[in-house]
C-alpha cells in the first residue's frame, strides 16, 4: 500500500512559487512538493503548452522576466514560500554580454525578488504563525570553484547579500519573514551536464532538510562544504553585527 507522503508534511496546503521551473531542478522540486500536498506555482520565461502535463508540471504557470520583478508583487502576495532557482552559467570569461547577463540573472534579479517578498511579508503581519519564506539557491559556487569564474562571482555576490539579510533578520528578531540558503553540489542539469548527483536525489534532500528550521540546506557529496559553509556564514553574520554595533554607538 502506497504511503501518502503529504501526511504531516509542513508543506501541505502551502502555496509555493519556484523560479527556474522549467529547469531540471525546478521540475524535480515541483514533483516532490506536489507529492507533499503543496500548491505549486511555476515562474518561467517560456510558455508551456496545455498538453504538457506531468508530475513535474506546476498547478499554475506565471510568465515573468528578469528586470521586471516588480510586476510579480500581486502574484506573490498569497505565496507562502518563494524558491529562487533561476540561473545562468556563462562558459566564456571575457564576453561582456554574458558577464552582464550573469550578474543580472544570478545576483540582481534574486536580490530584487527577495526585497519584494520581504516587503510583502512585512505588509501582511496577520499570519505570524506562518511567516513567508524565501529559499535562495546560491550553490557551492558561493564558496568554491565551479570552473566558471563569472558564475562563481555572481553566486558569491548573492550569497553575501543573503548573509547580510539573514544577519539583519536575526537582529530584528521578527517573525514575519524567514530566509534559507540552498548550498548544492554538482547535480546534472543544462547548466552543468557533468553533474554527479541526480536532481531527484537533490530535490528530496532539500525538502527533507527544509522540514526543519535550518537556515543552511546543504546537499553535496563534498564533506568540506559541510564544514566550510557554516563557518563562513557565521563569520559573515558576526562581522555584520560588529559593524552595525560600531556605527550605532
Amino acid at each position: 500500500m502506497k504511503k501518502n507522503s503529504s501526511k504531516n508534511s509542513r508543506f501541505k496546503g502551502l502555496r509555493i512559487a519556484i523560479t527556474g521551473a522549467n529547469g531540471s531542478l525546478g521540475k524535480s522540486l515541483i514533483d516532490v512538493l506536489k507529492k507533499k500536498g503543496a500548491y505549486v506555482v511555476g515562474l518561467t520565461h517560456e510558455r508551456k503548452k496545455n498538453s504538457d502535463i506531468s508530475e513535474s508540471t506546476p498547478d499554475e504557470w506565471i510568465i515573468w522576466s528578469c528586470g521586471k520583478e516588480g510586476l510579480l508583487s500581486k502574484s506573490l502576495a498569497n505565496v507562502d514560500i518563494l524558491i529562487l532557482n533561476h540561473g545562468f552559467n556563462p562558459k566564456q570569461m571575457i564576453d561582456s554580454n554574458d558577464i552582464n547577463k550573469a550578474i543580472e540573472i544570478n545576483s540582481l534579479s534574486h536580490w530584487r525578488l527577495i526585497e519584494i517578498f520581504e516587503n510583502l511579508a512585512l505588509s501582511n503581519n496577520s499570519n505570524k504563525d506562518r511567516p513567508k519564506e524565501v529559499w535562495v539557491n546560491t550553490s557551492e559556487a558561493e564558496i568554491q570553484i565551479a570552473f566558471s569564474p563569472v558564475y562563481e562571482i555572481t553566486k558569491r555576490l548573492i550569497g553575501e547579500l543573503v548573509s547580510l539579510k539573514k544577519s539583519n533578520l536575526l537582529m530584528k528578531k521578527g517573525n514575519t519573514f524567514n530566509i534559507k540558503k540552498l548550498i548544492l553540489g554538482p547535480f546534472k542539469s543544462k547548466l552543468n551536464p557533468a553533474g554527479i548527483m541526480s536532481t531527484e536525489f537533490v530535490s528530496r534532500k532539500i525538502i527533507q532538510k527544509a522540514e526543519n528550521d535550518d537556515y543552511l540546506i546543504i546537499v553535496t557529496p563534498n564533506p568540506i562544504t559541510y564544514l566550510l559553509m557554516p563557518t563562513v556564514e557565521s563569520i559573515r553574520i558576526l562581522y555584520s553585527r560588529f559593524i552595525k554595533k560600531i556605527y550605532s554607538t
